[in-house]
């Protein structure tokens, strides 16, 4: 059996799959096109009078109407055609807009049931719905549901064994007619004052009181996210990698002989006959304490953090407040969901820029998060680099990479042709994240990022390793001399970190470590190797996203904007040094 999850943007679809999905899940695009959905399994339990075994559920984009106007309603209305039986979610607090799609799914004769989400939300906003009228009216069965809590899902699932069309008619031409009579008939707003929570959220969506409000949230996040990143290392990671690992690894060391070419590529090179695990460079000593150590509290303390926000009701709110800002760059406000995304790791960052509707908008988000959006593992090892000189050090680094965003924003806003759209979506209220489905997104971004990123991180190490073992780090040093030295101020040697930034940024930061670099140097460094280019996952999904014409522009502006931003920062700085 195939069940679609059918409803309007922001009804709260994508938490009802959650529900009734494990976590194991498959995200995949729609055959020909870039429209991303996601499916699971359910299972159909017995002691529900079904059959015991699973039916595949399939979270549909979400869509106003079967009336087309972008290429993710096309293929909605493509994947009804596939469909067994349609969930379809309603927003209970926002009936009227939700009926409209839900009449056009009676039309089409589809096996059908309604989900009255955001039950509890109803009685909070003062409104009353009489679910035996409706379920008269429709000739469906309506259930009221609140995805948070579970509150209604046995009775939704146990529904299905007897799922059947609606019996509703009425004429195309008078669906918003109808619509009005149904609400008419079964709907009830009585009055009620404003509670605290509701002023909240109005002034975090004001303008005047949503920047503060804003500003505010995202320094309390970072800072959070810090927190909880240096306690994992200081108090978990550090210790255990010193006091259990080091030692283990000292008695592999031993077993290689302690030199030779197998022992630097898993072991690395061995400081005063101990293991430095952020110098000796080897794939079991240096490559897993970077992954596991360094980068990966960072990334759960941010996933933490997002998903948080995701589930509070708080990031569409941003998008609406920094909407204004973002137009100045050629976006509009719902882009500072992928650029949260980019923050933790821009493969989903850059995925996600399918929410924007042109190829313009798609093109400048996805070229400004892969110059000056740094990624959490990124972050992590700049932190661990120049953090040691206090905040000058970051802000040094953060805020040239703010400006670049700004600046270069607004130079391919005014040079590419084209408009910004704009922003039109519902505004979910604010709530409580359910823990339980808090755990369960956090686990499957964590799991995803081990997937995509470990691999990836040793195989950094391990080709780090024979470029220095070839001597092919010497000999690119040699090459690019005149730019890396003349340009930039860098040692040569820096070349290596270049080269092995294409495949893990972080272990290019790490390799930094290696050079004894001077204060101004290490700034210069850490945001070249920011802007200069994606990591080759990154990478990968840039060329597929945008196409081999626009990744080549793309392409083009990093290394000119990198060569660019890198040589006014070297003289700046020199010359501050020089003066003061």
């Amino acid at each position: 059996m195939k069940v679609l999850l059918m409803g309007n943007p922001n009804v709260g679809k994508s938490v009802v799959f959650s529900r009734l999905t494990g976590i194991h899940v498959i995200a995949s695009n729609y055959p020909g096109t870039t429209v991303e959905f996601t499916k699971g399994v359910m299972h159909l339990p017995e002691e529900l009078g079904l059959s015991g075994e699973t039916a595949e559920v399939i979270d549909v984009p979400g869509v106003y109407s079967l009336e087309p106007t972008s290429r993710a309603e096309e293929v909605a209305v493509e994947m009804l055609k596939e469909g067994d039986v349609v969930i379809n979610v309603v927003n209970a607090t926002n009936l009227e807009r939700s009926l409209n799609l839900t009449l056009q799914l009676l039309k089409k004769k589809i096996p059908l049931i309604i989900a009255l989400n955001l039950w509890d939300e109803t009685g909070h906003t003062g409104i009353k719905i009489d679910v035996k009228k409706l379920e008269q009216i429709l000739g469906v069965s309506c259930i009221p549901t609140c995805a948070l809590t579970g509150e209604g899902f046995k009775e939704l699932v146990s529904k299905i064994k007897e799922v059947k069309p609606g019996e509703y008619d009425y004429e195309e031409k008078e669906r918003w007619h109808e619509v009005g009579n149904i609400i008419a008939q079964v709907e009830q707003v009585i009055h009620r004052h404003h509670k605290f929570r509701e002023r909240v959220a109005d002034a975090s969506i004001s303008f005047r009181t949503g920047i503060p409000i804003a500003l505010l949230v995202l320094f309390a996040a970072f800072a959070v996210i810090r927190f909880i990143g240096e306690g994992l290392i200081g108090y978990v990671f550090e210790p255990f990698f010193e006091n259990l690992w080091a030692p283990l690894m000292l008695k592999v060391s031993n077993l290689l002989g302690s030199d030779g070419v197998i022992h630097d590529i898993l072991i690395g090179k061995l400081a005063e006959g101990k293991i430095d695990f952020g110098e000796s460079f080897g794939l079991l000593t240096t490559g897993l304490f970077v992954e596991f150590g360094a980068v990966l509290p960072y990334v759960f303390a941010f996933y933490l953090i997002l998903s948080f926000l995701e589930d509070s009701g708080y990031l569409p709110r941003l998008a609406v407040v920094v909407d204004n800002i973002f137009h100045r760059v050629g976006l509009h406000g719902m882009a500072i969901i992928p650029i949260m995304l980019g923050f933790g790791c821009n493969v989903p960052g850059i995925l996600s820029i399918r929410i924007l509707e042109t190829k313009r908008e798609r093109f400048i988000a996805a070229t400004l998060m892969s110059i000056a959006v740094p990624c959490m593992a990124k972050t992590a090892m700049i932190i661990a680099l120049i953090g040691k000189h206090g905040v000058l050090g970051l802000t040094m680094v953060f805020g040239t990479l703010l400006v670049v965003w700004v600046c270069l924003g607004i130079l391919l806003n005014r040079v590419m042709k084209g408009e910004s759209m704009e922003i039109f979506f519902e505004i979910p209220p604010y709530r409580l994240p359910c823990f339980r489905l808090l755990v369960k997104k956090i686990w499957m971004r964590f799991i995803w990022f081990l997937k995509e990123a470990t691999p990836w991180l040793l195989f950094g190490v391990f080709i780090a390793n024979i470029l220095y073992t070839l001597g092919i780090i010497d000999f690119l040093g040699r090459y690019t001399a005149p730019v890396i030295a003349g340009i930039l101020g860098l040692p040569k040697e820096t070349a290596g970190a270049l080269l092995i930034g294409l495949l893990r940024k972080d272990v290019a930061v790490g390799m930094l470590i290696l050079l004894d670099l001077t204060f101004h140097q290490m700034v210069v460094a850490c945001v070249v190797l920011s802007m200069y280019f994606p990591c080759v996952a990154s990478f990968s999904i840039l060329l597929k996203e945008l196409g081999i014409v626009a990744m080549l522009k793309s392409a083009a502006i990093m290394i000119i904007f990198t060569l660019l931003v890198g040589g006014i920062l070297n003289l700046v700085i020199s010359n501050l040094l020089t003066n003061y």
